[in-house]
Formats: structure tokens, sequence, C-alpha cells
């Protein structure tokens, strides 16, 4: 799970990850297609997401095809699952409060 933080705690990776999600598996080229940094830039951060699971590759001719995998995330929503619960709890209190005190 720390791997995974640690991976999602940097915005470029978070757009890659979604980009992976939107558009399905992705070539290294087509994932720093339209990002302002360098091909080889772009491949440290997949080097990264690869470590923490988040993303694997498969060897399609010359190139690596990036896919999502959303498995170690599973780990971190079962984590944040109390916040979550904690956080509707008092929202849900202060929408009763705001009902009885307009």
């Amino acid at each position: 799970m720390d791997d995974a933080f640690q991976a999602l705690g940097d915005p470029t990776r978070r757009s890659l990850l979604s980009r992976l999600r939107v558009e399905g598996p992705l070539s290294l080229t087509e994932l720093a297609d339209g990002l302002p940094m360098t091909r080889q830039g772009v491949a440290k951060h997949v080097v990264a997401l690869k470590a923490s699971g988040l993303i694997r590759a498969e060897k399609v001719g010359r190139e690596q095809i990036h896919h999502l995998n959303a498995e170690p995330l599973r780990e971190v929503r079962e984590w944040l699952a109390p916040y979550e619960a904690e956080w509707d709890r008092r929202l849900s209190r202060l929408g009763r409060y705001l009902e009885e005190n307009p």
C-alpha cells in the first residue's frame, strides 16, 4: 500500500493512470503524447507505476503496451473506508442540523 500511495502522490502519475483507465492500454509514446515532458521523463514515471503494481507492461512487437492494474488500489480503498464513513456521518449530522435550523 505504501508503494501505491507514493505513486499516487505525483500528479503526473495520477494523470497517466487516468489516461490508462479512460483510453485503455497505451504504449509509452502514446502515454507521453501531450505531456509537457520528454518521453524519457514519462518513462521514469512509468517505472515507478510498475514498481507500485499499478500498471503492468506487455511486449507487443518492439513496443511495450501498458495496462492499468487497479488491484493495488483495493487495499488503499479499504484503508480509506473508515475515513469515508466518518465524513459521511459528519455530513449527515450537518445536514440534519441545517434542516432543523434554517
